[in-house]
């Protein structure tokens, strides 16, 4: 296997924290206090009835902060110096705060709205600074599908986005699932627009009663078991027809852990198809529809990615650094690769897919 001396590595996984002063720039003077209101309410929430009354946890809890105070973890200057120490050409890059959990009804009433708004406009501005290299996981709603709508339009021609990022549990937040007619007309349009649609793994409401009962110091039983709820995601995406309903739509799911996949699609989702239940609109095997219409991110894995590769083949699987969270492999990004590569027996050409081919193609980066 060769170095990757010419290789432009694409990850699909990296991180940013907007930090409330960049977000607030993009917001009206009157909408300042709407923001740091919200924020207020949702810290009190998190920490009286999610944790408990216990601490949370920071990046410094778990690894050495060199990573989670570097500046690309807060300015798109310090973002691109970060991403050329690590020989990273692009990213994908979601918030450390999806600003669908603050800017929302339930916390700034009839001003969700603009603020909305205002938060993706930010995460524009810092893509802004290089709009090849550095691609922002724009948030979408799904409160108020009209609003939906009209983000998706203006985000796909003025911001030319790529990607949006949606809850992969929205019955959490009191709304219908994926299936649900009320969405009809947004996968429509994501599937005209050519957008994709990114579920990164996130904290299940439910997983929080463990959080609360977990005894370690860092809340190791807790964050072994986040990958377990998108099992759910997968299924009310592929199982209810959804996906075969919009054959051109993509949905990538981020950092769900790739060594129990092709367990749960060979042994629970694909049997189902000749077992003892019905799956209305569902005619393909499930395997067969994430392959043609998912995807799935990993950092270092490399037992699960021999697996998956093995089973799903090449072109439904994207690396990604995780930058700055515990699991990222930067600044050593490429010599990482490399070795993970080679235990994990893939091809060279194999593995220059799932490194950039892949998201180059997927993300339009040519």
């Amino acid at each position: 296997m060769t170095e990757l001396a010419q290789e432009k590595l694409v990850s699909v996984d990296s991180h940013v924290h907007f930090t409330d002063e960049w977000v607030k720039e993009r917001l009206r003077k009157e909408m300042h206090a709407v923001w740091d209101d919200a924020n207020k309410k949702a810290e009190e929430y998190a920490a009286k009835v999610l944790r408990g009354g216990q601490p949370q946890l920071e990046l410094e809890d778990f690894v050495d902060p060199e990573a989670a105070k570097d500046p690309g973890h807060f300015n798109p200057e310090g973002k691109l110096k970060a991403m050329d120490l690590d020989g990273v050409y692009a990213e994908v890059i979601f918030p450390e705060l999806a600003g669908a959990k603050i800017a929302n009804p339930h916390l700034m009433g009839d001003n969700w709205k603009e603020v909305f708004q205002g938060y993706n406009n930010a995460m524009a501005d810092f893509a802004a600074y290089d709009p090849v290299r550095l691609m922002t996981a724009y948030q979408l709603p799904l409160y108020d599908i009209d609003f939906a709508l009209k983000e998706v339009e203006r985000l796909a021609r003025d911001k030319k986005a790529r990607c949006v990022q949606l809850t992969p549990f929205p019955s959490e937040l009191g709304l219908p699932d994926f299936y649900d007619k009320r969405y009809e007309p947004l996968w429509s349009l994501i599937e005209e627009t050519g957008l994709t649609v990114l579920n990164h793994l996130d904290l299940s409401a439910k997983l929080w009663d463990v959080f609360r009962r977990d005894p370690t110091p860092q809340k190791g039983i807790f964050t072994g078991l986040a990958w377990a709820p998108l099992a759910e995601t997968i299924c009310m995406w592929i199982l209810t027809g959804t996906l075969e309903k919009y054959p051109k739509m993509r949905v990538l799911f981020v950092e769900p852990g790739l060594g129990w996949l092709p367990w749960f699609f060979e042994s629970l989702l694909d049997p189902r198809m000749h077992q003892h239940y019905t799956f209305p609109g569902v005619k393909k095997p499930p395997s067969d529809t994430f392959r043609q219409q998912c995807g799935a991110t990993f950092m270092y894995e490399p037992r699960g990615l021999e697996e998956c590769y093995k089973y799903f083949g090449p072109d439904c699987l994207y690396w990604s650094t995780d930058f700055p969270h515990p699991a990222t492999c930067w600044p050593h990004s490429r010599k990482q690769v490399v070795s993970q590569f080679a235990e994990a027996k893939i091809p060279e050409a194999d593995r220059i897919k799932i490194t950039s081919g892949n998201a180059r193609k997927t993300f339009g980066l040519g």
